[in-house]
């Protein structure tokens, strides 16, 4: 009998351990579920067993010029997406589920030489001949800062920039982009950070042909040697112009002719160009021209848009911008003209020829602009302007007077419907004498126009160039547009591919006016252009 009650002790002990045990092994397991399912719900990933995960990569940041360095973040290894079982709320989860953000986005930056971007802001003195364009390097290529708004803009986010600083303000951002890869076999799209339109511009008067040509043949027979060249040939690869793609685009060795012909070499047929305009080209896309808005934050933007939307205007329309009096069926001039002979405060002229020319001065620009309703746009040395997206920062509904000029230009950052944002006047009903601008832009009611300006506010945060030293987390701007879309356009000729077809039949195909304004304009109206 005692043998049996001391049996039956042990028997009793046994089982309190084993329940105890149990206790502990389920607590240790309830902290461990907690933790892991604590890291996905704040975005990270849980962590991974080294017999599981294997090491992962660990990169070094990307340097895009001498002692500039950025950070990058670790891209995350096959290795992580095994199955690894654990449980939230009784079903069971496994890092299968859980996808890497940056995956069919990751961007790498080609460490090119710098004689063809930083070594070219050397020269800042002669960047463009007719003036000194060294302080508009300032503040990442903002230019220095507006130091006295006059109650026409806020008191920060204001700069004195230069149209043509694109390059130099993509290239400062792009160190911010959240899927920077040095490893290029991960990435999806390759940036070169060519400084092309820089470089191009302080020769495009007085040099010959090979002074202008010399950059575009360097960083061609420089990309040709890189690994990375050999996936795609380049059809992985993009670089940013901030100038008009005319620019690029010399047919011929004429001394005469203008401009480089970077974009008709053959390396550069393979490569996607965004630039401040483009061409009929389909592997060229236009993103917008810098304005003088870079605002740190999404607040920043949010109270901007609510005074654009709500300010007082006292004018119907107006025009900033100078006659073209030696450019063959320019109508410049007749526009100034209906804007002076329009009845008294319809019209708001701001004369860009003038003596004291105020049309580089932000603080005039938007002062014009915030007092009208509508902004007309007309082709000048080329089909766009920058004073497009000024008109829009500024609340003022842009009227355009060719398709060229933002429809068939701007297809990431516009929308499709056109008569949503803007008002299209054709050229040839001014130029002809058949239109009056005061009698089209009267006919629209108050609140259609207050309907049309809700469109131009929402386009705001598209249409800028954040500052660098922060990161919007509510908006995206115009180079976050741009990196989205060009891994698109990469992914999907990657696809092309792989099913075994020849991507580059339409690649860099030429007289596609037609198809960029592809649902966009109807055919009666395109049937006076072509």
């Amino acid at each position: 009998m005692e043998k049996l009650i001391v049996d039956g002790s042990h028997c009793h002990n046994q089982l309190w351990f084993i329940i105890r045990a149990s206790f502990v092994f389920f607590v240790v397991l309830l902290c461990l579920d907690y933790s892991v399912l604590s890291g996905v719900k704040n975005g990270g990933f849980p962590l991974v067993s080294q017999s599981l995960s294997g090491s992962q990569k660990t990169h070094k940041a990307t340097q895009l010029a001498a002692n500039d360095e950025i950070s990058v973040p670790n891209p995350i290894s096959n290795d992580a997406h095994r199955d690894f079982p654990f449980r939230e709320n009784n079903y069971n989860v496994t890092l299968a589920n859980v996808t890497d953000p940056c995956s069919g986005k990751y961007i790498y930056v080609h460490r090119l030489p710098t004689r063809f971007n930083n070594g070219v802001l050397k020269d800042c003195r002669n960047l463009i001949k007719w003036f000194n364009m060294c302080p508009s390097l300032m503040n990442s290529g903002f230019g220095p800062k507006v130091e006295k708004p006059q109650g026409v803009l806020s008191r920060k986010n204001w700069f004195e920039t230069n149209q043509f600083m694109l390059e130099l303000i993509f290239h400062q951002r792009i160190k911010q982009y959240k899927c920077l890869t040095n490893d290029s076999s991960m990435a999806s799209a390759v940036y070169v950070p060519f400084y092309a339109g820089l470089d191009v511009g302080r020769y495009l008067w007085g040099y010959n042909t090979s002074m202008r040509d010399s950059a575009a043949y360097g960083v061609a027979d420089w990309l040709r040697k890189q690994h990375e060249w050999n996936r795609m040939f380049g059809q992985d690869h993009f670089f940013v112009a901030g100038r008009i793609a005319w620019d690029f685009r010399r047919q011929t060795d004429n001394e005469s002719e203008w401009g480089s012909k970077l974009m008709n070499l053959p390396e550069f047929m393979n490569i996607t160009m965004l630039s401040i305009e483009s061409s009929s080209w389909s592997n060229e896309f236009a993103i917008p021209y810098p304005t003088y808005f870079h605002p740190l934050r999404d607040i920043n933007v949010v109270h901007w848009q609510k005074g654009t939307r709500t300010g007082k205007r006292r004018y119907l329309f107006c025009f900033a911008g100078a006659p073209r009096p030696t450019m063959k069926g320019s109508i410049r001039a007749e526009i100034i003209n209906q804007c002076l002979s329009a009845p008294n405060r319809t019209c708001k002229f701001l004369d860009c020829k003038a003596e004291g020319n105020k049309c580089d001065t932000p603080v005039e620009v938007i002062k014009v602009f915030r007092d009208c309703k509508f902004c007309l746009q007309p082709p000048g040395d080329s089909y766009t302007r920058r004073s497009t997206f000024d008109s829009i920062i500024s609340g003022c509904i842009p009227v355009f007077f060719h398709p060229y000029s933002a429809y068939a230009q701007y297809i990431w950052y516009f929308p499709k419907n056109y008569t949503k944002y803007s008002v299209y006047i054709p050229h040839n009903d001014i130029k002809n004498g058949n239109v009056s601008i005061n009698r089209v832009l009267s006919r629209f009611s108050e609140h259609r126009i207050s309907e049309m300006r809700k469109e131009v506010v929402k386009l705001i945060p598209k249409v800028i160039y954040a500052n660098p030293k922060s990161r919007f987390e509510r908006f995206e701007d115009a180079i976050d547009i741009a990196l989205k879309k060009v891994t698109e356009r990469v992914n999907k000729v990657g696809e092309v591919m792989k099913e075994g077809k020849d991507p580059s039949v339409e690649f860099a195909a030429g007289n596609q006016w037609k198809m960029k304004l592809d649902g966009i304009m109807g055919d009666q109206a395109l049937e006076t252009l072509f």
